[in-house]
């Protein structure tokens, strides 16, 4: 016979047990997403469609308050709003336990649906998975139950100290285990997600990126690199959770208004001819002065050697990439007639196989263009269509349906409200107009005439360049502030606007104080 607290059983107590029987559950999944492939984190699972009910704004509020944290502070709101739940369902439990379970099972079944809109998730397993969720979840419900209950049978006063001693080390030793549980899962999928194993080498390309001109650094410390390594490459996406794609099972497809609709294995893709370059990448979502940006070495197919093959059809206007999840991007397919506009079906990032965070087994690098329009991670579907037919995803959230990048502009050195000694100091940075490149860099400090900037050696028109100002800094407090001119002698835009909906303007202006 089910046993149940009754009401006069602390309210607390009773919450504590609800809570510990929903960190078991969520433990005992994440254990066994770590342990077997084709089952999700319920926490990312649920984070997911979090995501995808997002009201238009709500996403660059979250990258404005938690940069590329923003992931972890939803696994965290997720998982203390199902603890919260489960504190709730403890408190339910006083008047009868078997609404309790009936609640956990009902958020099991909840969770078992969400994760199955994953398409890596497998039925049967997840299944199994929320069944086991929900089982650990009753049977700590029970077991406390019964404990706690025993503790408030007698008078309190009279409460013997095992009873006390009994619940409270039950108490601890399920929160421990949980605790235990649920870190070994994460990090069995995370190692899971970064494995390499599978990843076969990535062919030498036909055309190696040229050597790096000389004067393409500035020997500043604390510049930003020109070439940004892959760890320290910004990430911004929908995916709580690095997706687990093989090479085995990836196939892309280009359909749509095409001729010839084709289908790429990856060692199809990887046979056609490789190319290198270096691109400058930006996230719409960064602010003036922000660090979603970066540069890096990139091979692949050309994208127009793979529609080439296709044939696009002349009515065709947009292309749109498609991810694994049916995430899509979109850019006008005139943009690909620029000669400085090289785009890639990237296989490989700084002479290695694409990280699986920035998009492995392929991803689309567009230069020039945001990534919220081009640069598809996971890529899996190219289709050709109109730009009248299909608004992809960031554009249905109110986001502008082109996306061209903007000259930008930002300040490295010194740091802002820094305290710096008086004498000749570097002020200096890194400035991109991806496929139009950068012709002149100017510092203005106070209100003062601008300064022309020493620049680095370009290494395209498609990446950014580093400047320098050797300022001969009077004491006080100083106000710095830079602009960029593109290669097309266009000033970089003033006027200060949020990044919604088609990117961030104005000056990157920091204040120091020199002593």
């Amino acid at each position: 016979m089910t046993a149940n607290m009754t009401r006069s059983t602390p309210r607390i107590v009773a919450a504590l047990v609800g809570l510990l029987a929903g960190a078991a559950a969520l433990a005992a999944w994440e254990l066994l997403a770590g342990l077997v492939d084709g089952i999700s984190s319920p926490i990312a699972a649920i984070g997911g469609l979090v995501i995808a009910l997002q009201p238009p704004g709500a996403q660059q509020f979250v990258v404005t308050v938690f940069g590329t944290a923003d992931k972890l502070a939803l696994n965290i709101a997720v998982l203390m709003v199902a603890l919260l739940g489960s504190a709730g369902l403890g408190l339910l439990s006083r008047r009868r336990v078997m609404l309790a379970e009936a609640g956990f099972a009902v958020a099991g079944a909840f969770a078992f649906a969400v994760s199955l809109r994953d398409p890596l998730n497998d039925w049967f397993p997840t299944l199994v998975a929320g069944a086991v969720s929900v089982g650990a979840a009753i049977w700590v419900l029970r077991r406390l139950t019964r404990i706690a209950q025993t503790s408030t049978v007698a008078a309190a006063p009279e409460m013997p100290d095992w009873s006390r001693r009994r619940f409270i080390g039950t108490s601890v030793a399920v929160g421990v285990s949980a605790l235990a549980a649920g870190t070994i899962g994460r990090v069995l999928l995370e190692r899971r997600a970064v494995a390499v194993a599978d990843v076969p080498p990535v062919p030498v390309p036909v055309e190696t990126a040229a050597p790096l001109p000389a004067g393409a650094t500035l020997n500043v410390p604390g510049i930003t690199p020109l070439v940004i390594s892959n760890g320290d490459f910004y990430r911004i996406d929908t995916q709580l959770f690095t997706p687990h794609l093989t090479a085995a099972d990836w196939k892309l497809t280009i359909t749509g208004m095409v001729d010839h609709p084709l289908t790429l294995t990856y060692d199809e893709l990887l046979a056609m001819p490789l190319h290198e370059e270096y691109i400058t990448i930006q996230c719409v979502s960064n602010e003036v002065g922000g660090d979603l940006v970066g540069n890096a070495l990139w091979r692949g197919v050309r994208l127009n050697d793979a529609l080439d093959r296709a044939g696009v059809q002349a009515g065709a206007t947009q292309l749109v990439g498609r991810a694994f999840d049916d995430w899509t991007s979109g850019f006008p397919t005139a943009w690909l007639a620029g000669s400085d506009r090289e785009a890639l079906i990237a296989v490989a990032m700084n002479g290695e196989p694409l990280p699986p965070a920035h998009g492995y087994p392929a991803r689309l690098m567009v230069p020039g263009l945001y990534g919220y329009v081009s640069a598809t991670k996971w890529l899996t579907n190219i289709e050709l269509t109109t730009l009248e037919a299909f608004d992809a995803y960031w554009i249905q959230l109110g986001w502008a349906k082109l996306g061209p990048i903007k000259t930008a502009s930002r300040i490295d050195v010194p740091r802002a409200d820094q305290n710096i000694v008086a004498g000749t100091l570097p002020v200096a940075g890194v400035a991109w107009a991806p496929d139009r490149g950068i012709s002149k860099v100017e510092l203005q400090v106070d209100n003062t005439a601008w300064m022309a900037a020493e620049l680095s050696t370009p290494i395209s028109a498609s990446t950014w360049v580093q400047w320098l100002v050797r300022w001969n800094a009077p004491r006080g407090r100083h106000q710095l502030r830079v602009r960029a001119t593109d290669g097309d002698g266009n000033v970089q835009v003033a006027n200060v606007q949020p990044p919604a909906p088609s990117g961030a303007t104005g000056y990157h202006t920091i204040s120091v104080q020199v002593t």
